[in-house]
């Protein structure tokens, strides 16, 4: 992929999150803007637009003129310290925002002729805070807004996309959700606890937290864990899955993510071969002992009765009276 910059919109009132401060709020245990930010991980420069706040990765910071001049002059702002030939330009309220719809948008924009490319929400309405734009149009549009309108405060974002030739990408309804109301932020913070999509959630937040770039097998971990507790005990799956990182880790020391991720695969494969041995050992066991507990029991079952045949007989011997 040619190199590209990013724009990430940080600042605004969010008058209907009485003035929260949106872009911190947190989404699976993840500021918003953290979110953003990891679906573009590999930009050249990523500019933020907006006040100064930790942050998963590191950023360019900048503020727009007037502050609170609105999305055209915080764009015009961020552009200045961009010098790839396309940008990016997300808002910092996308919770759903993946690597595929970054991508799509990268791709189109690329596309002879094309100025740009934008993402389209589920009901058609173009999401110009979704998008990536060619530098160079871009900043001629700007300028000419500037002058036509004396400067860039207070203006429309539909002023700029007007006079672009863009793609629209339907990116579905995940890509172009943004959080402007406490509903917005509860339906999130509910959507990824839903059964098909909070493993893949809660893998993304442990990675971005511990700083891996790592593709994970979740499926072959998942089936490690279930024969490590199958076979061996239940706790042996967390301990399995740690161990088995911590091989991998080892094993692909200043290698780069492809190399770490067949590490995983093949200490993965190492104790998934150990585990079902001593699954397959136990049962071996099993079965052993439960033959001679069956033998035992037969044997020791006839030993029984000939005690007690025995006993009934001397018990009828003295009953008799017989010396």
């Amino acid at each position: 992929m040619t190199a590209y910059d990013v724009i990430v919109l940080a600042g605004g009132a969010a008058k209907r999150l009485g003035g929260a401060d949106k872009p911190g709020l947190r989404v699976g245990g993840r500021a918003l803007l953290d979110r953003v930010l990891s679906a573009c991980a590999d930009a050249a420069v990523t500019v933020v637009v907006g006040g100064r706040r930790a942050t998963a990765r590191p950023v360019v910071w900048t503020r727009e003129v007037p502050e609170g001049g609105g999305p055209l002059t915080a764009l015009g702002a961020g552009l200045r310290l961009t010098t790839a030939e396309r940008v990016l330009v997300l808002s910092a309220d996308l919770p759903f925002l993946g690597r595929g719809t970054v991508d799509a948008l990268l791709t189109a924009a690329g596309e002879p002729g094309r100025e740009g490319a934008l993402c389209t929400d589920p009901d058609g309405r173009d999401q110009p805070l979704v998008a990536a734009y060619r530098a160079e149009p871009l900043r001629r549009e700007l300028a000419l807004i500037a002058t036509e309108h004396g400067s860039l405060a207070g203006l429309p974002l539909r002023l700029l996309t007007a006079e672009l030739d863009l793609a629209r990408i339907d990116a579905g309804p995940d890509a172009s959700f943004d959080c402007d109301t406490w509903d917005d932020i509860a339906a999130a913070r509910a959507r990824i606890r839903e059964h098909g999509a909070v493993l893949d959630e809660w893998i993304t937040s442990v990675k971005n937290e511990l700083g891996i770039d790592l593709d994970v097998d979740t499926a072959l971990l998942l089936d490690l864990a279930r024969d490590a507790a199958h076979g061996v005990a239940r706790p042996a799956a967390p301990l399995t899955t740690f161990l088995v990182g911590y091989a991998a880790a080892r094993a692909s020391a200043g290698a780069g993510p492809d190399e770490a991720a067949a590490a995983v695969v093949e200490a993965a494969r190492k104790a998934t071969d150990l585990a079902l041995r001593w699954e397959a050992e136990a049962e071996a066991e099993a079965e052993a002992s439960g033959g001679e507990a069956a033998g035992a029991e037969s044997s020791g079952g006839g030993t029984a009765d000939g005690a007690a045949g025995g006993a009934g007989r001397e018990a009828g011997r003295e009953g008799t009276g017989t010396p």
